[in-house]
């Protein structure tokens, strides 16, 4: 038996309390991490009023506000390779635990920075050392619990237990939105200036720190408690045992990353704008139909785990990309001449999407345990810096061109979806032979 195979927990084993605990857990945590992660792109243009000169012109203010925001992107692979690194040799919950620790304490410490009205230039670069500590978190968090789950269930239920933590992250978003569209109505503009912004960043730090007091009863994966019993753990770096020993599986992962990355970054975060300016629905329309189309892609990456696990990823790759490029078509094409359908097919669209819950499906079994957790880091956080920092800039290109850029884009990447399924099919067909 393969030693992959053998450090499994046994395929046998009907999921007991003890799994759905640490399902429940992570997934909370998961989502608490993320919507602190992205919280600030919702009070984007308050903050950049609070943190930069008065008399700086709006574009300028807007751009270095952003670059703040991205910079938090640009740390992931760092961050991720470096937790991923001591995950494969210390053990995944001390990781785990830490992941969320370092994206707790900046958020909290956003909430209470000083602003440049009252320290000068020490505020932005503050807020800067801060967004890059969480991005350095999130590219931890992510993969490590992925790696977490999959290796506290039996190996017949990881679609499901990676499918569950990823519906957790993308409730993180909808959390995220629901908390901004909250506290816009509870406050006036000018009270949102005043104090009122420093609210969502203070709740995000005190959940995030009551998550880390939560996952203080999780328990090390039994795989990782094989691998140090064994002495089997990495017996060099990491990293450089997946660079020349798993570049197939790199080159996969980075791919799949690409597809999920254009599935969240295009139709979830990206598309309510595009709604306001190519399409001219209200604000208050898009946040509404967004946040159902969030709840239709929770429920669709548990749906796309599941039957990961029933009938195998390359199936659910194959059926989901013909199933999201009609999906997404038929959205964009008919909503100049349908308005009153954004919410039915904004909706059926959001559910498409959770195709993407079967990819970390993939991920975490590409990779041998002694490595798992630094291989699918460095897949996955280099990729989706990558594809996640160039697809708003293809998108917007496109948009320039025709309203249905953003259906083209996820139409090719849908091709992609397409080919990987069959060749991760073939993979599959050859392992039961």
């Amino acid at each position: 038996m393969p030693a992959a195979q053998a450090l499994q927990v046994p395929a046998s084993r009907p999921l007991n309390r003890s799994d759905y605990k640490t399902l429940s857990l992570s997934a909370l945590g998961g989502a608490l991490e993320f919507y602190d992660f992205i919280i600030f792109v919702f009070f984007a243009a308050v903050v950049g009023k609070l943190f930069f000169p008065a008399d700086m012109p709006e574009w300028l203010r807007q751009l270095q506000t952003f670059g703040i925001f991205a910079a938090g992107y640009l740390a992931r692979p760092l961050g991720g390779i470096v937790m991923a690194h001591f995950g494969d040799l210390l053990g995944r919950k001390k990781m785990f635990t830490l992941s969320i620790f370092m994206m707790a304490v900046p958020t909290l410490l956003m909430g209470l920075l000083p602003t440049y009205a009252q320290i000068g230039i020490w505020a932005p670069l503050a807020l800067l050392l801060l967004r890059v500590i969480q991005g350095a978190a999130i590219g931890g968090e992510v993969p490590g619990a992925w790696v977490f789950v999959a290796e506290h269930v039996p190996e017949r239920r990881i679609g499901l237990a990676c499918g569950t933590l990823t519906s957790g992250l993308t409730i993180g978003i909808l959390l995220g939105s629901l908390v901004a569209t909250a506290i816009n109505r509870l406050y006036s503009p000018e009270e949102l200036l005043d104090y009122a912004w420093r609210v969502p960043f203070l709740l995000g730090g005190v959940f995030g720190l009551l998550a880390v007091y939560l996952r203080r009863w999780l328990h090390e994966t039994p795989v990782f408690a094989e691998l140090q019993l064994r002495k089997a753990l990495a017996a060099e770096l990491p990293l450089k045992t997946v660079l020349r020993e798993h570049r197939s599986a790199i080159i996969l992962s980075m791919l799949l990353t690409w597809l999920l990355s254009a599935g969240i970054v295009v139709l979830i975060l990206m598309t309510p704008t595009v709604l306001q300016t190519a399409y001219g629905f209200a604000p208050a329309q898009t946040l509404e139909a967004n946040s159902l189309a969030i709840v239709f892609l929770s429920l669709g990456c548990v749906l796309a785990g599941m039957l990961a696990d029933r009938f195998g990823a390359g199936r659910v790759f194959i059926l989901g990309s013909l199933l999201l490029a009609a999906l997404t078509w038929s959205f964009y094409s008919n909503l100049k001449a349908h308005p009153d359908w954004l919410l039915p097919l904004y909706a059926l669209t959001g559910l498409g999407v959770g195709m993407i819950g079967a990819v970390p499906y993939v991920l975490v079994k590409a990779f041998p345990p002694a490595v798992r957790f630094s291989g699918l880091s460095f897949s996955y956080n280099l990729a989706y810096a990558i594809f996640g920092g160039l697809t708003p800039m293809v998108v917007a290109l496109l948009l320039r061109f025709s309203a249905l850029g953003p259906a083209w884009y996820v139409l090719a990447l849908c091709g992609l979806g397409l080919l990987l399924g069959l060749y991760i099919r073939r993979g599959e067909q050859t392992t039961a032979c």
